[in-house]
């Protein structure tokens, strides 16, 4: 076998080297004369011998079927067939009666395999024959034949006869080989090694292996392969190695050690192979396999596939996810009219629109003719999958322009959710397409799976356009809620609140706005607004010769970026209005993000002459950590610790903390919702600022507000 002859090579020339003592350069220059003149002198001896005809160049080919496709001289002195006569020839008209009938010749699947075997000649004589086999590969690396060298054994091969032929072998094999001493350093390299690599003989030999290396291999890797230079087995896998150009090649290896009389490692030696083509034709399989050939898109059976991974997730996580699947009309119609080619050239444009109304994370497929696939792996809401349908629709609205064609086509998307609608992919795929048949009889550009789904869906998106439409006809409003000194029951400010007064449900609660404006980014358009209404107001009372306490506005924190402080400028120089009538709010959930960043913007607006106050106090992300670092003049306690006193034990510590702790910190201290004269006198008695609630009044408009403050409105301690 090639291992066996490669270890006899190697004690070969170790043993040159011991007597000639010279370089390893010569003595392997010595070493290649030697096998050259044993060679020819072996030939000679066979020539002379006019019975035995036979011929170390004897060589044939044959395709995988056994089938004879090339048959050289040395062949045809060998066994007597003329070309003519042998090529086209099963190679079992070689063969004797008693052979087995399994082909010997394609039994190696392997450079380097031998083998010894009976063959007959044509004049009838049976005669041993040493095979060397070579695979023989097409372009893509794929086996199409073997190459077959043969010998006359008549007689045993001799050592030095063996050696000759396996170092012809490992000569001509395709396979790379690369030897090396026991201090790793090479001795010895094959032209296959050259072609390979690009490195010669001359710049390798006396270097180590890491000519090779790439350095993309950890060091678990490496172990691995040291361990099987160092004797502890054969190794056999795939590595990445370095070409002399840089170039990175994938190689498959394997790496043995070669062991001397004592049974110590004396060399190693590695055959590998450039499976580059190997490589790229998987790569080519694996994508046919996985993504659509028009599109470029995952297909179904890729969609499947990470749909399939995310469940599993998902299922750990308690997670919520959604799969659409979008069925595109008119496609049909337009390909009849204006070809196939057209309709494909649609499809890929409108797969490129998609892509651009998703987010990264989100999959988007082509599943089959007209439809598309999206899954959405993550989302936080079930809603949010009807606004992703949305996005989708809307990217079609307008025509697409091809070349001299403008192409109008429309949807229809269907929606499954996990976990509600299953935890399968079969089965979300298969109820988001009965949602989508649903939405094309129903004529309605999305539709849930779910019924009680696509009313909450078709609920959230009526407010999101209505509120849109809000901001564009004035149906906005600023109530204002007063806050009152319990120390003298004076209006010592007031908190402006947002109101929704629409045309045909009247007055909107905040509670059911707010959460969408927030979901879609509404909430800028709707705090700006906020802003200017409330310092527009603000000018207003100041030209009606109305002396104004601080009003407080609520900040989201999407409109907390550093752009606010310009933007708060901007808006109080328009409206000529001074920094200390405008109070901001915030709320906790703000200060867990990014302290550094917080905190800068902060203090550019309290060096502006903004306060700042921090609302629901206690009710999200509360720490002293950060009551120290913010420049926070005000906390607000929230209605829920509130409502339970005096006579709930847990909100009146809760609230005496507060209240102490505010006071060590010197903040302004503001109860919200208060509504009985006990829960007054208890926070009065605790030292509490300001009282903001039902008690003394509800939010009211900017006309009542300013009617309270003229007629001197104030709190009766006295009231039970």
């Amino acid at each position: 076998m090639l291992d066996a002859a490669i270890a006899r090579c190697l004690a070969l020339s170790q043993a040159a080297r011991t007597q000639q003592g010279d370089t390893l350069a010569a003595t392997l220059a010595e070493l290649d004369t030697a096998l050259a003149e044993l060679t020819a002198a072996r030939a000679a001896q066979r020539g002379a011998d006019s019975g035995s005809g036979a011929d170390p160049g004897a060589m044939l080919e044959l395709d995988l079927a056994g089938y004879i496709t090339a048959w050289n001289a040395g062949a045809e002195r060998l066994f007597g067939y003329p070309a003519a006569e042998a090529l086209g020839q099963n190679i079992l008209f070689l063969y004797t009666e008693d052979d087995d009938g399994a082909l010997a010749e394609l039994l190696h699947e392997q450079d380097g395999g031998m083998a010894e075997v009976r063959r007959r000649r044509k004049s009838g004589e049976v005669i041993w024959v040493q095979l060397a086999l070579a695979l023989l590969q097409d372009e893509l690396g794929e086996p199409q034949g073997m190459r077959v060298r043969m010998a006359h054994v008549s007689e045993p091969l001799s050592d030095h006869d063996k050696i000759s032929l396996h170092a012809r072998i490992i000569e001509d094999s395709d396979q790379g080989v690369l030897i090396t001493d026991a201090k790793e350093r090479i001795v010895s390299i094959n032209s296959a090694f050259t072609r390979i690599t690009g490195y010669t003989p001359g710049e390798s030999l006396g270097k180590t292996p890491d000519l090779l290396r790439s350095g993309v291999h950890d060091a678990e890797f490496r172990a691995k392969v040291r361990a099987a230079m160092n004797g502890e087995g054969p190794w056999r896998g795939e590595i990445v190695g370095r070409r002399k150009n840089g170039e990175l090649f994938p190689q498959s290896v394997t790496i043995s050690a070669v062991r001397d009389g004592e049974g110590k490692v004396s060399h190693t030696f590695s055959l590998f192979s450039d499976i580059s083509v190997h490589k790229d034709a998987e790569a080519r399989m694996q994508r046919m396999a996985n993504y659509d050939t028009l599109t470029g898109l995952p297909n179904q059976c890729l969609l499947t596939q990470l749909m399939t991974q995310a469940l599993t997730e998902a299922r750990r996580n308690h997670e919520h996810g959604a799969l659409l699947v979008v069925e595109i009309s008119r496609l049909g119609s337009i390909s009849d009219t204006l070809g196939h080619d057209v309709g494909n050239e649609l499809l890929s444009a409108i797969g490129k629109l998609f892509r651009t109304a998703l987010r990264d994370a989100d999959i988007l497929a082509r599943l089959d003719g007209n439809r598309f696939g999206v899954a959405l792996l993550h989302i936080e809401k079930r809603e949010h999958a009807a606004i992703v349908a949305q996005k989708l629709a809307s990217t079609l609205a307008a025509p697409i322009q091809l070349a001299a064609h403008s192409l109008q086509v429309g949807c229809s998307i269907g929606i499954s959710v996990y976990p509600e609608d299953g935890l399968e992919t079969g089965a979300l795929i298969r109820h988001a397409d009965v949602a989508t048949s649903k939405a094309v009889q129903a004529e309605s550009a999305f539709l849930f799976y779910s019924e009680e789904m696509n009313q909450r869906a078709k609920e959230h998106l009526r407010i999101e356009s209505e509120l849109r439409q809000a901001l564009q006809h004035d149906e906005l409003q600023l109530y204002y809620q007063p806050k009152v000194s319990l120390r003298s029951g004076r209006i010592v400010g007031a908190e402006a609140l947002l109101r929704w007064r629409h045309p045909v449900r009247g007055l909107v609660s905040p509670g059911v706005f707010i959460p969408v404006a927030e979901e879609t980014g509404l909430i800028l358009e709707l705090g700006n607004w906020v802003l200017e209404e409330a310092c527009r107001q603000v000018r207003a009372w100041k030209d009606a010769n109305l002396i104004m306490p601080p009003i407080a506005v609520n900040l989201s924190a999407r409109q907390f970026d550093r752009q606010l402080p310009a933007r708060m400028a901007d808006v109080l120089q328009r409206h000529q209005v001074h920094p200390e009538q405008i109070m901001l709010e915030i709320t906790e959930s703000l200060l867990v993000r990014g302290t550094e960043n917080v905190v800068a913007i902060m203090n550019e607006l309290v060096a502006m002459g903004l306060a700042l106050a921090l609302d629901d106090f206690g009710t999200g992300y509360s720490s002293l950590a950060y009551l120290k670092k913010f420049p926070i003049s005000t906390l607000k306690i929230d209605r829920s610790f509130v409502i339970g006193l005096p006579y709930e034990e847990n909100d009146c510590a809760i609230a005496r903390a507060i209240v102490t702790m505010a006071q060590q910190l010197r903040q302004e201290i503001v109860a919200e919702g208060v509504e009985t004269a006990e829960q007054m006198s208890f926070l009065r008695e605790l030292g509490c600022d300001q009282l903001q609630g039902y008690l003394f009044s509800q939010p009211v408009p900017a006309d009542d507000f300013e009617r309270m403050l003229r007629e001197g409105k104030r709190l009766a301690f006295g009231a039970r």
